[in-house]
């Protein structure tokens, strides 16, 4: 088989997502020679932008979470003028929306009304302070699920009836959502452990994919390149891939999904450290998918987003409206953890047509979409889920641990941001973090490293302005 050799200084990156092309930019900016092996046929990883309704929709990440100057990836947004849409201000109870325009249904199609959604949304907000008095009272961790059941024992006027308790369903809902997990498995010690941002949540307007690309321009980078062995030594690591091929380079960057490394398809050589493999075992990955119904009109409310409420957080539903951010009619249906398991096992049609049933639900004279796209995060092989999340009886420490490196081995992704779990610019971040570690043990090694050059990834541009709206 073909052997591949890299002059030094040099650096195999492994994995083409966000956090995976960060990392080879930055190397490569700094001179070394940098290859990376990516086993999908495009670049992006969870960043998936889709143009095949004749514009783009975003079927992985789609938000900016913090749009502000202190978020890593706003020079670079805002540098290339990409528009966001403003879905939020900090420190909403449902994160990446406010409670500004929206609407929400029963399964009769009747309207509940703002007033009991904005009292419920107090409610929640209520019960999530008094499951953390329940922490802090119990030494061992507890489910969310577990401690809002608790919260109920001690305060029966917290616990709703009717209607609302059903509101109250479509808000754990949707911190499901925001956690790509069922409440019974998000742990009541470490879910609010991440850094929110300032500036609110900002729907990326024309996709995410114009970031990728432009980090990615000039690379070295292999599409349909699975990486089956990773073996590390004094000498450097060599990588090898699923036709056989290999790669040597001084060291490594593994920059690839917590799903993909729990399901034990790639092998190290040798094994990796015990507690690396307990951090890749114990951190919590969730699902949570999109499935985009493409109208030929609008029908529906000028709202941002239309949810049906439900007895349970299971059957209640979320449809974002890209009609109001992007001007065209699209409705993305999204299922989280169990939900979404379950839409996974169906083919593409019966799962558009599900998302289409519960629309109809509460939109009786909705008109059939001309088009439908499905995301499949928590099968498909290359990601086997769609971000981390703190597992109940597990320490937050574990993205940390996730993070160290191990000899010429460094790791980067969204599982590896204690800061940023489950974000974009938290993948960015480690990218470059990574990188800068990588840089720094690879020329001490060969005696190049000068301490006084500047760190990588410092932003000398001048800050351009994000483009933010809110119709």
């Amino acid at each position: 088989m073909k052997t591949r050799h890299l002059s030094s200084p040099s650096v195999i990156v492994i994995g083409g997502g966000v956090a995976g092309i960060a990392a080879a930019r930055a190397l490569h900016d700094a001179s070394f020679q940098v290859v990376l092996l990516e086993s999908r046929d495009r670049i992006g990883g969870r960043v998936c932008t889709d143009y095949s309704f004749g514009f783009p929709v975003d079927l992985g990440a789609s938000w900016l979470h913090g749009v502000c100057k202190d978020n890593p990836l706003a020079p670079l947004i805002g540098r290339l003028g990409l528009p966001l849409y403003r879905t939020s201000g900090d420190n909403s109870v449902l994160y990446d929306h406010d409670l500004e325009s929206y609407a929400l249904f029963d399964m009769d199609g009747n309207q509940v009304p703002q007033e009991l959604v904005s009292w419920v949304g107090e409610t929640f907000e209520s019960i999530l302070e008094e499951t953390n008095k329940v922490r802090e009272e119990f030494s061992e961790d507890l489910s969310i699920r577990r401690a809002m059941s608790i919260v109920f024992e001690r305060n029966p006027k917290l616990r709703l009836e009717g209607l609302a308790h059903k509101v109250l369903q479509w808000y754990l809902c949707r911190m499901e959502g925001w956690f790509s997990a069922d409440a019974e498995t998000i742990s009541v010690k470490c879910w609010d452990k991440e850094v929110l941002l300032p500036g609110g949540h900002g729907l990326m307007v024309r996709g995410y994919q114009p970031v990728i690309n432009t980090l990615a321009k000039g690379l070295d980078i292999c599409l349909g390149h699975r990486v089956k062995k990773i073996s590390r030594s004094t000498n450097g690591v060599k990588v090898t891939v699923e036709n056989g091929k290999t790669f040597f380079a001084d060291a490594a960057i593994v920059a690839i999904p917590l799903g993909v490394l729990k399901s034990n398809t790639i092998s190290f050589e040798p094994r990796l450290p015990e507690w690396k493999e307990e951090a890749i075992a114990d951190l919590g990955i969730g699902i949570e998918n999109k499935i985009a119904l493409h109208f030929e009109r609008v029908f529906w409310p000028n709202v941002e987003f239309l949810g049906v409420v439900a007895e349970t957080s299971y059957g209640c539903s979320y449809f974002l409206n890209l009609h109001k951010a992007t001007g065209h009619a699209v409705l993305v249906y999204m299922p989280a953890g169990q939900l979404a398991n379950d839409i996974e096992k169906m083919p593409d049609e019966a799962a558009a047509s599900f998302a289409f049933r519960q629309l109809k639900k509460i939109l009786p004279g909705a008109s059939d979409p001309i088009q439908y796209l499905v995301s499949h995060w928590g099968s498909d092989v290359n990601s086997l889920g769609s971000y981390s999340y703190d597992k109940v009886g597990k320490p937050h420490e574990l993205y940390d641990k996730l993070r160290i490196p191990v000899d010429n081995l460094f790791f980067a992704g969204e599982a590896t941001s204690a800061d940023f779990p489950g974000s974009v610019h938290g993948a960015y971040s480690t990218g470059l973090m990574a990188a800068e570690d990588c840089r720094m043990r690879v020329l001490e090694r060969y005696g190049e490293l000068d301490l006084f050059q500047p760190v990588m990834g410092d932003d000398t541009h001048a800050l351009v302005p994000l483009l933010i709206s809110r119709m």
